[in-house]
């Protein structure tokens, strides 16, 4: 019995890992590098298409969503604010903590500057998408209609027969699914798990003993996860009215909170703003035209244009959800006849994720010198740093970490006679070896963890740097006397030690160091990722909801299957923070892949039937210059006092 349970678990093993390769081609198929060029040319399509309706979307849109066109009797169940502050709640969240932060690390200021463009962009994407959902929403219950691109790719290829249109609909769904369990639930719970157990203990469970069967269950981060599922379950339950109603709630007061605290730090550091957005510039411009690319400096190794292009473009589109399909969905609950009008409220979404929430996290990492940082303390002269090849990798060694300098410790606001360290800090030395072919510089780092505290020091495990064979002007590798594969040489940099601090983590230690010792970092990232994770997790629900609706439809069974995706969804929020899941790799695979897919569906839809969304746009326009709207908005004003 016991020889099958075993055989049978290494069939599934091997089952498992198979699927993991195939869903990894797929990923680098759907949501490669070139589907971030594909997206900035569409933006670019209708941005001039529209005439750059961004400028539309500051003005117009900023009437539309303050209420001077809301009519409670035009078909929907929210209002203009409630559908933008749904929206946004989805894509406002930790990837405007954490992912700019990884942008800066990789790409040097430079990104930043390719977040602006593709933030005005992404307007034009959003607008046009969103007007695309709102010509084809289902409003069969005028007070709870449907939509998203299923709808419009099911209504555009209905006269053409057949079941093409439900079939591509129906793919764009199940994709909704994926990255809605996954995405929006799971990698939101897990993250506020983590980043609220690493700062604080949970009351009453840190202490709770399962036994040796259930060691690998983390009663502090379940507890976190049971918080999560009960403020959630609370709200979905309720519908999209509830949801529109939080969000509305919770999306303004969090980014003002975020926004404000952000001010001040840049407030203290407001001398460094000029030369920072002198960087942010060059750093975003060939050399050929005045540019230069961001050369090492502390814990930054460089990066060209090439890379801060890259990478800006990459978190500001994947922040901003520009082009998914996704925020259509919250949209087409929108009170209103007028499709246009709603496009052009979504329209403003990437301007206050990517212009504003985005550019404010990363003007406070370079304003703090939080990207380029110093060591957080320093190996004494007189040791001895054995760097010795293992094989095809290289193994560093170092003798016991000396505490933590002054400074740091102050800015971690550490108790008087402690070293600073603690066990599983992650840290990094600086090496200079082969030069990679994506990065045009020799710095390298080397990461390791400490292992263990001693009276002599933090014993730090590092880990395996890989090593490349030298090669001949031909490409060939070079090989000694006896024939064996000469390998290039590692040189330690310095004898720095740095603090590693990878995506959200970052942001927290720039806020720390604009007030050394309050922990402004850890207070502020901790509740900014409650608050973003929660409406992020509310919103990507109804995105799911919209999916089953699809599938099921509003009969019994669907509300049967509605009400069951609900528990479903809740209770998923709670099992991702049990101990199963160790990083967020493990979940971001399958995320990646059920976006990737709503990519490769809703770009076509947009670009094949475009024209049908530019049309109702600049008829709209038109009766807005005629001054139809202003007489349609005095009618409304008249109805409501009556």
């Amino acid at each position: 019995m016991q020889n099958w349970l075993a055989s049978l678990g290494d069939y599934l093993a091997g089952v498992l890992e198979d699927l993991e390769s195939l869903v990894g081609i797929a990923v680098g198929i759907l949501f490669g590098e070139h589907v971030v060029f594909i997206l900035l040319g569409v933006g670019v399509l209708f941005t001039i298409w529209s005439g750059f309706g961004q400028w539309r979307a500051l003005t117009h849109g900023v009437a539309v969503i303050r209420g001077k066109y809301d009519n409670p009797d035009e078909p929907g169940a929210i209002n203009h604010f409630q559908a933008l502050s749904a929206a946004l709640s989805a894509t406002v969240g930790l990837g405007n903590i954490g992912g700019v932060a990884v942008a800066i690390a990789i790409g040097g200021p430079g990104a930043v500057f390719w977040m602006w463009v593709i933030g005005l962009l992404g307007m034009a994407l959003k607008m046009t998408e969103v007007t695309q959902a709102m010509l084809y929403r289902n409003t069969d219950d005028p007070k709870n209609p449907h939509g998203g691109p299923m709808f419009v790719v099911e209504g555009l290829l209905r006269s053409q027969g057949g079941r093409l249109g439900v079939t591509i609909g129906g793919i764009f769904s199940f994709a909704v699914l994926l990255a809605a369990i996954t995405g929006g639930n799971m990698f939101q719970a897990w993250n506020v798990a983590e980043v609220t157990t690493q700062y604080f203990d949970v009351p009453y469970v840190n202490s709770i003993d399962l036994g040796a069967q259930l060691d690998w269950i983390n009663p502090e981060k379940t507890a976190v996860g049971v918080v999560l599922m009960v403020i959630v379950g609370a709200v979905i339950l309720g519908g999209i009215r509830r949801i529109g109603a939080v969000a509305g709630a919770i999306v303004p007061f969090m980014c003002l909170l975020y926004l404000a605290v952000g001010l001040v730090v840049l407030v203290l550091n407001i001398t460094a703003i000029p030369g920072m957005i002198l960087d942010i510039i060059l750093g975003a411009l060939p050399e050929q035209i005045g540019g230069r690319p961001s050369e090492p400096g502390g814990a930054f190794i460089g990066g060209t244009v090439g890379m801060a292009m890259i990478w800006g473009v990459k978190r500001a589109l994947f922040s901003s959800e520009a082009g998914w399909g996704s925020a259509p969905m919250a949209h087409a609950a929108a009170r209103t006849d007028e499709p246009v009008r709603e496009g052009v409220v979504a329209g403003l979404e990437p301007f206050i994720d990517t212009i504003v929430v985005c550019t404010v996290t990363a003007l406070v990492i370079l304003s703090t010198g939080a990207w380029n940082r110093g060591p957080t303390t320093e190996l004494p002269e007189d040791t001895t740093i054995l760097v010795e090849r293992d094989g095809d990798a290289w193994q560093i060694s170092t003798p016991p970490l000396p505490p933590r300098f002054e400074e740091i410790r102050k800015i971690r606001g550490t108790e008087d006679g402690d070293s600073g360290w603690t066990v599983n800090d992650s840290v990094f030395l600086l090496v200079d070896a082969h030069e990679d072919p994506e990065h045009p510089f020799s710095r390298h780092r080397v990461f390791g963890s400490v292992s263990e505290i001693t009276p002599e020091g933090a014993l730090v495990s590092w880990e395996e740097f890989p090593s490349r064979p030298m090669l001949d002007e031909g490409g060939t590798p070079v090989r000694d006397e006896d024939g064996r594969i000469v390998y290039q040489g590692v040189t330690l940099a310095e004898r720095g030690v740095y603090a590693n601090y990878p995506g959200a983590s970052l942001t927290a230690h720039a806020f720390d160091r604009a007030i050394p010792g309050l922990g402004l970092g850890k207070i502020l990232v901790v509740l900014a990722s409650w608050l973003f994770a929660v409406s992020t997790m509310i919103s990507w629900s109804y995105y799911g909801e919209q999916a089953v609706y699809y599938f099921l439809g509003t009969k019994h069974i669907g509300k049967v299957g509605l009400f069951v995706f609900r528990l479903v969804y809740s209770m998923l929020a709670a099992v991702s923070c049990i101990g199963f899941i160790t990083t967020d790799r493990e979940l971001d695979m399958w995320t990646t892949l059920g976006m990737g897919a709503m990519i490769a569906i809703n770009v076509p839809i947009m670009v094949i039937f475009g024209h049908k969304a530019m049309k109702a746009y600049h008829g709209y326009f038109r009766r807005y210059k005629a001054g139809e709207m202003d007489a349609e908005a005095q009618r409304t004003e008249t109805t409501t006092e009556d």
